[in-house]
């Protein structure tokens, strides 16, 4: 018996742990939600020319996505903290790539976003139960690093979104509706995999407890804590800054740098793929200090001047330089920055409801950035203003950092826990 338990031990030992697999898992369901929202920024020219769009329109075709997207993340959040995270991811991530498919089938701009509204509003249920489940399987000490990794997918996804649309329109010269297809049957198969690998928590006996005590959670209580506050803000800011480059940057390149077929999916992916090693360095410095605030000090006023510094030359040397740069200190590297402040500070038993309305708050940025942009590219006739107007936001975001409370110790107020 002593001899059988020494062999399971040893094999134990061997098998990849579970929060690894959980951790490589939801790296590429990232991909898929990122690769499929970006299949859409290299083709914008080609649905502009097919349904006769002005700019605002264009912009609208993003801003509905994402307005279906965070709807959908505090109530996804709520639910999964109540039936099971895993129950409510799934549905929602398989349901996105039917709609995907049938984004590429419709025949009218109207249905057209109305089915891509769909996609968005199924991806609104992967962000709250995700973050919620991993955050439940990853070890305390190495939550930031593990977020960062499966952070990574979203720069991955990115690159690979652009590619596959440049690739299979521009160089291959295939219709514009293939990329929608070709995301739909790479999305069931990671829905599939998830359903495969992933376990939901059972709850603890605190909770169960607390539960039959009649303890509930206080919704309101998320907007009680300072620092939870203070990076509703930045993360707004990122965001709003983030989709503004990814959603009009292949764009831009084309109408107002000239750059053309597959050099548009060579420069717009320096962003994701200059933030695949800093988004893991810079998340490795959060742990090893324990504090938040020292990075993000670092990295915000960098955001600032990386996204001031795209449009403000001719130079495609510093064009270069800046989204390379961008890609260090933007958006996907300071998420898992954030993610760590959300997950210091949030209720532990609402994980899910908690990082549901941080990426809630967010995404409006996502929202609001697309027809913004558009809107000031017709008001000016330059997509000058609208980086601007992102970089006049991170400013702030910048200044809200600086005003994150922190000691040695993660704060957690004892009220919401």
């Amino acid at each position: 018996m002593a001899k059988q338990e020494q062999i399971s031990s040893h094999d134990s030992k061997k098998l990849i742990p579970y929060w690894v697999k959980v951790v490589i898992v939801f790296f590429f369901g990232w991909i898929a939600l990122y690769a499929t929202r970006t299949i859409l920024n290299p083709i914008m020219n080609e649905i502009q020319v097919e349904f006769g769009l002005s700019a605002s329109q264009l912009g609208l075709i993003s801003s509905l996505f994402f307005l279906g997207y965070a709807g959908l993340n505090v109530p996804s959040g709520i639910l999964g903290d109540k039936f099971g995270k895993k129950r409510v991811l799934v549905p929602g991530f398989i349901l996105f790539g039917i709609f995907a498919a049938i984004t590429g089938m419709m025949p009218t701009f109207f249905l057209f976003i109305s089915s891509w509204l769909m996609v968005g509003i199924f991806q609104g249920f992967y962000y709250g139960p995700q973050y919620g489940l991993s955050t439940e399987a990853i070890p305390r000490n190495r939550i930031t690093v593990g977020s960062a990794f499966i952070n990574s997918g979203m720069a991955f996804g990115t690159s690979l979104g652009y590619y596959i649309s440049t690739y299979t329109v521009d160089v291959y010269g295939m219709n514009w509706r293939t990329p929608f297809f070709i995301m739909a049957v790479f999305v069931v198969l990671v829905g599939l995999a998830i359903i495969w690998v992933i376990k939901d928590r059972p709850k603890t006996l605190s909770e169960r407890t607390a539960e039959q005590a009649g303890e509930k959670f206080e919704f309101s209580s998320l907007f009680k804590n300072w620092n939870l506050i203070m990076n509703y803000i930045t993360i707004f800011t990122s965001i709003y800054g983030f989709f503004v480059i990814i959603t009009w940057l292949p764009y831009y390149l084309e109408h107002a740098r000239g750059v053309t077929g597959g050099s548009i999916a060579f420069v717009s992916s320096l962003v994701p793929w200059a933030s695949i090693p800093a988004a893991i360095f810079f998340s490795w410095i959060a742990d090893k200090m324990g504090k938040r605030r020292p990075v993000l000090l670092i990295m915000m006023p960098m955001t600032v001047l990386c996204v001031i510094a795209i449009v403000a030359f001719d130079s495609m040397a510093v064009l270069y330089a800046a989204l390379i740069g961008y890609g260090i200190f933007g958006k996907l590297s300071t998420n898992p920055i954030l993610l760590a402040v959300t997950a210091d500070n949030a209720p532990k038993g609402s994980l899910g409801t908690a990082f549901g309305l941080y990426n809630f708050i967010g995404m409006c940025g996502s929202i609001l950035a697309p027809y913004i942009t558009g809107y000031l590219t017709d008001l000016t006739g330059s997509l000058n203003s609208g980086f601007y107007f992102a970089a006049g936001l991170l400013v702030i975001g910048t200044i809200a950092s600086f005003l994150l409370k922190e000691d040695n110790k993660p704060k957690v107020d004892p009220a919401t826990v």
